[in-house]
């Protein structure tokens, strides 16, 4: 008998704001280098990646990555259904990035319910210091206050973009697996 690829399938939603880095970020996790063109996404678009959890059980990651943009938003709302997990994304260098965030989680449960997804607060260009607008406190502040995990990525360096994913994964896996 052949073993499976995978052991469990979760579907994860990446939101946030227009030009935040939502694909870079997955463009990273995915294909492991940074572009450094990247064209706006119209709708969704979608990445699919193996991942093993502490245990060692492999799951298949359905990766959608939404476009932040307004016209597009009556699309992606179709997409959140079935979600297990949202990375909320926001770019440290743009402060309106970080104060949508409660309107992102709010859409997102919204759309997902009576799911309880897991969420993850992700801050992005963390490369680009010189021009951070978002204290690393307020964004973990937010995060507490949501009691969701924080951390701060650079797709441009790979810095955090793996661990962001892992983070997740694993806590997913915890929470509907009834593992800790």
């Amino acid at each position: 008998m052949v073993e499976p690829i995978f052991d469990y399938q979760f579907r994860l939603i990446l939101i946030g704001d227009s030009t935040v880095g939502k694909s870079s970020l997955l463009k990273y996790f995915t294909d492991g280098k940074f572009f450094e063109i990247s064209d706006p996404t119209v709708g969704v678009d979608f990445f699919a990646r193996l991942i093993e959890v502490s245990d060692g059980t492999r799951i298949k990651l359905q990766l959608w990555d939404t476009a932040g943009q307004e016209r597009f938003r009556s699309i992606t709302r179709t997409y959140y259904r079935n979600s297990v997990g949202a990375l909320v994304v926001f770019d440290v260098c743009n402060k309106k990035s970080l104060e949508h965030v409660p309107m992102w989680i709010m859409e997102a449960k919204r759309h997902i319910e009576p799911h309880k997804a897991v969420f993850i607060l992700v801050g992005t260009k963390i490369d680009m210091e010189d021009e951070r607008e978002v204290r690393r406190e307020d964004a973990a502040a937010l995060a507490k206050f949501y009691n969701i995990s924080y951390i701060e990525t650079s797709s441009m360096r790979g810095v955090n973009v793996e661990e962001a994913f892992r983070t997740i994964t694993q806590e997913v896996y915890n929470k509907n697996l009834g593992r800790s």
